[in-house]
């Protein structure tokens, strides 16, 4: 029999979900933690890039840069520089609280050491960090960069050259906003993540489920209702040399389907276990695939050392996404106790997606939904606090996704966190489901998520503390934002050593971990 695989890498089974990123490799944190008790010189004793010799200490200063040398708020920055020292920033730490000043020096693209008055070092920048916030960059575990509208008409006729164009945009916005991982639920192909690792465009580091996969006739197969408006694949993601089926048609189909979606480079294999608020179908949310089918198809996956993300709303798909060994299940809406159980006794991960479904139910009395959409909007927003109690008291890990998939969502990820906090989490709770427990889910939690000696500097910077994370609502709540310790959105603090000339739509380059 010939290998469904033979064409491209076959992943091991001891592989984790890492998209396109590299580990470090076994070098070991190094750097002076205890502090010295030394003030650092002023600015105006050294600026950077000057010119000027040294003081008589041989040490780097901090740098307070003028408001003429400030590059604008919120500009794109281009820069190779990747070492530096932070003095004196509030950090995120790992219980999500931020605690007293601390220096937070950067080497390479990696903390190297972390404490209060690290030693200064000669031909290190310094930077004056006091009275900023920092805290590891966002992860955002379900998103849809390559949709930018809700529109089936707009679908139909916008060419493929623009949304991918229009894909580009969406992930630099999200990378502006502070998004450094993005896990992609269907749409986003292997030539988008390796683009993007390469530095060709900017965004986040990215893995890839290509095609979320459906039962035809169900929930994301793509099809439109009305007569003779039916496209069963090609609204949602136009087909295109070496994109994957998305559908399975007859009982038995997906696990071949899984094996499409793997020959195409999916990190994760995406696969709908029911139907949704916008399911062409009235009634209640359908059971596409059956149990033993769906087990099946999670089971193919992980031969390949591919974990499975399942989409499942109410009690009898989250049991069944569980069952088939599932490593996330997306929304979860109506999720009961004994579904919630299973999910901790499992380690399954639930990533809620709050973002969309307020949404739904703000349209829900504009009349714009039909009739059998508007009764599962309001039932999936009525059901978001009771699912985030149930999922917080079980113990069931919580992870961010903002389900963004529209053009003015791309960039507002990070309102997921607020949204968190109001459905229940408390701020460090939600403040972790952005980070570190995201990075645990999707394999990269040995280097990403945290600021942490050992870690890559994949971090944004805040001007005040989050406090009840309602900031975060606000499209200017991050002033700065680094990716492997290289400045992609420009602070207004930071020294133009760090920064470089400010030019608008730049692109520092691909960054490696």
């Amino acid at each position: 029999m010939t290998d469904p695989l033979a064409s491209s890498e076959q992943p091991t089974g001891s592989e984790q979900p890492t998209g396109s990123e590299q580990p470090t490799g076994s070098e070991q944190p190094t750097g002076a933690r205890q502090p010295t008790g030394a003030r650092p010189p002023t600015g105006s004793e050294r600026r950077a890039g000057a010119g000027q010799p040294a003081a008589p200490a041989p040490v780097r200063p901090v740098h307070r840069p003028s408001t003429a040398a400030r590059p604008a708020r919120g500009r794109d920055a281009e820069t190779g520089v990747d070492t530096f020292t932070l003095r004196a920033a509030h950090v995120l730490d790992e219980s999500g609280r931020f605690g007293d000043p601390v220096d937070v020096a950067v080497r390479a693209g990696v903390i190297r050491a972390l404490g209060p008055g690290l030693p200064l070092e000669p031909d290190v920048v310094d930077v004056d960090a006091r009275g900023l916030w920092l805290m590891p960059g966002v992860v955002d575990c379900h998103a849809h960069v390559t949709q930018s509208t809700y529109d089936p008409f707009e679908l139909v006729t916008t060419p493929l050259s623009t949304r991918y164009l229009q894909t580009a945009e969406a992930l630099r916005a999200s990378l502006r906003a502070g998004v450094t991982f993005l896990r992609d639920a269907g749409g986003a192909d292997a030539g988008i993540r390796d683009a993007l690792a390469a530095g060709t465009v900017p965004g986040p580091r990215m893995a890839v489920s290509v095609v979320a996969l459906s039962r035809s006739g169900s929930h994301g197969d793509g099809a439109i209702l009305g007569p003779g408006l039916e496209s069963a694949d090609e609204v949602l993601g136009p087909n295109y040399p070496g994109r994957p089926a998305r559908t399975a048609g007859a009982i038995g189909d997906l696990p071949t389907a899984v094996r499409g979606v793997l020959r195409a480079g999916a990190d994760w294999v995406m696969i709908y276990a029911s139907g949704g608020v916008m399911s062409t179908r009235p009634g209640q949310p359908d059971l596409p695939f059956g149990q033993a089918e769906l087990a099946a198809g999670v089971a193919e996956a992980a031969r390949y050392g591919r974990p499975a993300m399942v989409h499942a709303l109410g009690e009898r798909a989250v049991q069944a996404a569980v069952a088939a060994g599932a490593r996330s299940v997306e929304h979860g809406i109506g999720l009961g106790e004994g579904a919630a159980a299973a999910m901790v006794a499992r380690g399954v991960t639930l990533v809620p997606t709050l973002a969309p479904y307020r949404d739904l139910a703000a349209l829900a009395s504009t009349g714009v939904l039909p009739g059998w959409a508007v009764e599962r909007a309001e039932a999936a927003a009525a059901g978001l606090v009771e699912t985030i109690a149930v999922a917080r008291a079980a113990g069931v890990p919580i992870a961010l996704g903002s389900d963004a998939r529209h053009r003015t969502r791309h960039g507002g990820n990070l309102a997921e966190i607020s949204h968190l906090r109001r459905a229940g989490l408390t701020p460090p709770e939600a403040l972790l489901a952005a980070t570190a427990t995201g990075a645990r889910l999707c394999g990269v939690g040995d280097r990403l998520g945290r600021i942490a000696v050992g870690y890559t500097f994949d971090t944004i910077v805040l001007d005040e503390e989050p406090g009840d994370l309602e900031l975060f609502e606000r499209p200017d709540a991050v002033g700065g934002v680094f990716l492997g310790g290289r400045v992609v959105l420009a602070h207004p603090r930071l020294p133009a050593a760090l920064t470089g000339s400010p030019r608008a739509a730049t692109w520092a380059g691909p960054t490696s971990t």
